[in-house]
C-alpha cells in the first residue's frame, strides 16, 4: 500500500555548529529504510510529469518503484542506464525546478525527494562494488575526441563508450571533473564521488588525457588530421569570470568566485602547507546570489571569516537553490539584500579595506522577468571588509575552438549548437556551458547525452 503522506522523509545533516569547522559533506544521505519509505510516496502517475522535467530522461517512476519494493539492484540498473553520473546529479542537480518541480505530490504537499533517492541508489551500488564489475564494450573501430571532462564531456564520453566508440577526453587541468572538481566544494560534492564516477568511465574504456590544453597543445584541426578522430565534442565549459567594472576590482583581496573556489577545491589552499595558500580573511563580502556565491560564502565561513552575501535584489529573486540558501543561513552567512557595490577601497599597500554599497529598490520587470533593481539616491554606505569575492557568472573561454575553420559562434562567444549538439561543422559537436553559457550540471549532462546520440548517428551515416 502506497505511503500517502504529503511530507518528505527527513534526511540528516551535519550540525551547523560543527560543519562550519570542516569541509565534510553536509547532507548525510538516506538509509535503506528511509529511501524505501520516501520512494513509496510515488503515485506512479500515468503521464509521468517528473520524466519530462529530467534533462537526461531517467524513467523516474520505474526506479522509484524498485526502491519502494526493496529491489535496489534493479533500481540502479534503471538509473545507470539513463544517467552516466547518478551519484553526482543526485547531489547537485536542482531537482526542485526540474523533476521534483513537476511532481504531482508537490501540488498538495511536498514532492518526492527524487534527488535524495538517486544519491542513495548510486552510493548503495558503489559500496557493493558495482564499479568493479564494469567492463568495456567491444570497440566498433571509430574514434571520438571529447574536449573537457566536466559534466557535459563525461556524460558524452560515457554514452559513446556504451556504443563501442574509442573515446579520448582531453582535460586542461591536472585532475578530471571540470567544474565538478574545481567549482563545487567538498561539503556539497565530495571529490571522492567525482573520482569514482571518472574511474567508472575509465573502466568502460574511456581514455582521459590530463594537462592537455586544446587550442594550445593541439588544435581541433590536428585532432582530425593527425590523430584520426572522426568527431569532436566541445564540452569545455564556461570558465572566464565576469566582473562589475567598478573602481578597486584590481586590489589585493578581490577574487573571482572561480579563482577562490579553484584554489580551495582543487589546490586545497585552505591547508597551512598549501603551495598557493588563500588568505584567512576576517570579513568577506561575496557579491552575487547564485549557487556559486553560496559555495564561495560557505567556504569563506569555514576559513573563519564573517561572511556577507551582497545581492542587489530581494530574497525572492535569489537564483541559488533554496536548500543552499537554507544551509548558508544555518551556518551564519549574513544576507545583505537589495544592496549593490559601487566601489572597493584599499589601504596604502593595495589591500582591500572596505566596500562602498548603495541600497536598492525593485522597479518594473526587466528582460529576465524579474523586477529591475534601482539605486536609492543618497543611500551609500561603507562596509569594512578585507576580501571581496565576485560571483557574477562566467562565460566560455574560446581558446579550445578559436580559429577552427567554419565553426560558428553565437553573439555571446559560445559555440553555436542546436538542441542536438550539432554545429556548423558536420563532425564537430558541442554542449553544456561552452554552447549555452553558464548553466546547471544536469543541463550540461543532458546536452552531453544528446550530442552523443548525434555523434553516433553522424558516424553511422558515413559508413
Amino acid at each position: 500500500m502506497a505511503n500517502m503522506q504529503n511530507v518528505r522523509t527527513l534526511m540528516g545533516d551535519q550540525d551547523p555548529a560543527n560543519r562550519v569547522k570542516n569541509f565534510k559533506e553536509v547532507a548525510l544521505g538516506y538509509s535503506t529504510g528511509a529511501a524505501m519509505n520516501e520512494a513509496d510516496r510515488c503515485l506512479n502517475c500515468k503521464n509521468r510529469p517528473c520524466v519530462s522535467g529530467c534533462p537526461v530522461g531517467i524513467p523516474i517512476p520505474d526506479f522509484l518503484r524498485k526502491v519502494a519494493d526493496g529491489d535496489i539492484n534493479g533500481a540502479y540498473e534503471i538509473l545507470s542506464a539513463a544517467n552516466a553520473l547518478p551519484s553526482i546529479s543526485g547531489r547537485v542537480c536542482p531537482q526542485e525546478t526540474q523533476c521534483e518541480g513537476m511532481c504531482v505530490r508537490g501540488i498538495k504537499g511536498e514532492p518526492i525527494a527524487i534527488g535524495r533517492i538517486e544519491r542513495f541508489v548510486a552510493d548503495w551500488a558503489y559500496l557493493r562494488g558495482y564499479n568493479e564489475k564494469i567492463e568495456a564494450v567491444p570497440s566498433n573501430g571509430h574514434k571520438v575526441a571529447v574536449i573537457g571532462s566536466g559534466p557535459a564531456g563525461l556524460t558524452c564520453a560515457g554514452e559513446l563508450a556504451r556504443f563501442g566508440y574509442e573515446v579520448t577526453v582531453f582535460e586542461a587541468f591536472h585532475v578530471a571533473g571540470g567544474v565538478l572538481s574545481y567549482g563545487i566544494p567538498e561539503f556539497r560534492l565530495p571529490k571522492a564521488v567525482v573520482k569514482r564516477e571518472v574511474e567508472k568511465l575509465e573502466k568502460m574504456g574511456v581514455k582521459i588525457e590530463l594537462n592537455m590544453v586544446i587550442g594550445k597543445v593541439l588544435t581541433i584541426t590536428e585532432l582530425f588530421e593527425e590523430h584520426g578522430f572522426e568527431a569532436v565534442f566541445i564540452g569545455s565549459g564556461a570558465g572566464l569570470p565576469m566582473f562589475m567594472k567598478i573602481p578597486g576590482e584590481s586590489l589585493i583581496g578581490v577574487y573571482s568566485a572561480n579563482e577562490y573556489l579553484t584554489r580551495i577545491n582543487l589546490m586545497k589552499a585552505y591547508k597551512d602547507d598549501a603551495p598557493t595558500p588563500v588568505l584567512h580573511n576576517k570579513k568577506v563580502a561575496v557579491v552575487g546570489g547564485g549557487n556559486v556565491a553560496m559555495d564561495a560564502a560557505r567556504c569563506a565561513k569555514r576559513l573563519g571569516a564573517e561572511v556577507h552575501i551582497v545581492y542587489r535584489r530581494s530574497e525572492a529573486e535569489l537564483p541559488a537553490r533554496a536548500e543552499e540558501v537554507h544551509h548558508a543561513k544555518q551556518e551564519g552567512i549574513i544576507f545583505d539584500l537589495l544592496t549593490n557595490p559601487v566601489s572597493i577601497e584599499g589601504d596604502e599597500k593595495g589591500q582591500v579595506q572596505s566596500i562602498t554599497c548603495v541600497k536598492m529598490e525593485l522597479g518594473e520587470p526587466d528582460a529576465s522577468g524579474r523586477r529591475r533593481p534601482m539605486a536609492v539616491p543618497g543611500s551609500e554606505f561603507k562596509m569594512e571588509v578585507d576580501a571581496v569575492i565576485m560571483s557574477l557568472g562566467t562565460q566560455p573561454n574560446p581558446m579550445s575552438y578559436e580559429g577552427t575553420p567554419g565553426l560558428e559562434k553565437n553573439r555571446k562567444g559560445c559555440v553555436a549548437a542546436d538542441e542536438n549538439g550539432c554545429t556548423s561543422c558536420p563532425a564537430i559537436f558541442a554542449g553544456g556551458d561552452a554552447a549555452t553559457g553558464a548553466a546547471t550540471v544536469i543541463l550540461a549532462m543532458g546536452a552531453g547525452k544528446s550530442a552523443a546520440k548525434s555523434i553516433d548517428e553522424y558516424i553511422k551515416s558515413k559508413k
